[in-house]
């Protein structure tokens, strides 16, 4: 990860409220050494997800429960970002193609998803074009503004829209999370992409059934 990088998570550490960076840092040690009887989820029964529509990359309506029955991965990003967010989700992807190579018939059953905070630029022609990149069963989504927000609170999330750059464009402020949930939309683990597609597919292969 290069300097600008690691500044970025480090802000968007910062801007964690507490009860969340208490539930991050008990996850980000599970999955950082989990001991052999991986024992219940270490994000079960915490109040994060709730149901949501929101706008898909084909212009058609996605909802939530559209899921109901298979295992979710989440992640809240965008587009433009010029860093994080394409080595989240590309660790995150290159996890989920490593566990579904191994495991075919559990990692069809894993329905990766990315929601983009930055509906002004992110377009359903340029969300499709961002998720065809890494996965061909990722699924973009965007909305509004006020559907947005609530949306990133439900998940444990927060976003912001950041500075005007020089020479135009902005960057968004958000918190790079990638989630497992379960078949019934609950919530299991965080995917621990900073630890590469391996260590990603490990933590699949503890949760998915």
């Amino acid at each position: 990860m290069n300097c600008n990088a690691m500044a970025h998570r480090k802000a968007l550490s910062l801007a964690l409220p507490a009860p969340l960076l208490l539930l991050a840092a008990l996850a980000g040690c599970d999955s950082a050494g989990a001991p052999a009887d991986a024992g219940e989820p270490p994000l079960k029964g915490a109040a994060i997800g709730a149901p949501f529509e929101l706008t898909g990359e084909t212009g058609d309506t996605v909802r939530w429960d559209d899921f109901d029955g298979q295992y979710r991965i989440i992640y809240f990003g965008y587009a433009y970002c010029p860093d994080i967010c394409p080595t989240d989700v590309q660790r995150a992807m290159a996890g989920l193609k490593r566990f579904e190579g191994e495991n075919p018939e559990r990692g069809a059953n894993i329905q990766p998803l990315f929601v983009s905070v930055d509906p002004e630029r992110d377009t359903p022609e340029v969300l499709r074009e961002f998720t065809d990149s890494f996965h061909p069963r990722l699924i973009g989504m965007t909305g509004d503004l006020e559907t947005l927000k609530q949306v990133a609170m439900d998940f444990g999330t927060t976003f912001s829209k950041g500075e005007e750059q020089p020479g135009g464009g902005y960057l968004v402020n958000h918190l790079g999370y990638t989630y497992l949930f379960g078949p019934a939309g609950e919530a299991l683990a965080m995917l621990p992409t900073d630890q590469g597609p391996e260590a990603v597919a490990e933590e699949l292969d503890k949760w998915v059934r």
